[in-house]
């Protein structure tokens, strides 16, 4: 079900749940396997009614404001490394060129236009690696840190992403998107 127009990231919520749909924990086994469920859950349901008009908006936070390029930029990196964490250690060829594809995706459709355009760059040059959960790991810390370079960021200690990152501790099935209240009022 796609998410209303006014959704800035809901082409990567669409994303995140295709992709989180073919993560799973026990790719060989049978549909009632208990392991068989996905590693990420999305919620994509939409609100019981529209978003409120933007005066109304304007009276209840006067210092709403769309995100800047540096909120989106940490979030979506934050959402990136997470996914890289709970990738499968033994991925099947779909998910490997899932994850592929998720990243020209982001290249493709990022909202900072000058952004993806040098994402896309990096890509050419630094070719997805998703062999395993420990290779898209340090491949995503290796690129997040070629674009820290050009932006004249700290550079991350990619032998550190597992103990930054690591597996999400959530019980099965409770893993939806919590704390989004804010883009979805009435989840």
């Amino acid at each position: 079900m796609p998410l209303p127009s006014w959704n800035p990231l809901a082409p990567v919520f669409q994303t995140v749940a295709a992709f989180s749909r073919q993560l799973l924990i026990a790719p060989e086994a049978s549909p009632e396997d208990h392991r068989l469920r996905p590693l990420l859950s999305v919620s994509l349901s939409l609100p019981a009614a529209p978003p409120p008009p933007p005066e109304v908006l304007k009276e209840k936070d006067a210092n709403a404001a769309p995100l800047t390029k540096e909120e989106v930029g940490r979030a979506t990196w934050m959402l990136l490394h997470t996914i890289a964490a709970q990738f499968p250690d033994e991925p099947t060829r779909q998910q490997k060129r899932d994850a592929k594809e998720l990243m020209h995706i982001i290249s493709r459709l990022y909202p900072c236009k000058e952004c993806a355009e040098h994402f896309k760059e990096v890509l050419k040059t630094n070719p997805v690696q998703a062999g395993s959960q420990a290779e898209f790991s340090q491949w995503l810390c290796y690129v997040h840190n070629v674009v820290n370079r050009s932006l004249g960021k700290p550079i991350f200690p990619c032998q550190r992403v597992t103990a930054r990152w690591g597996k999400l501790d959530c019980p099965e099935r409770s893993c939806d998107l919590e704390g989004t209240n804010d883009i979805m009022p009435n989840r």
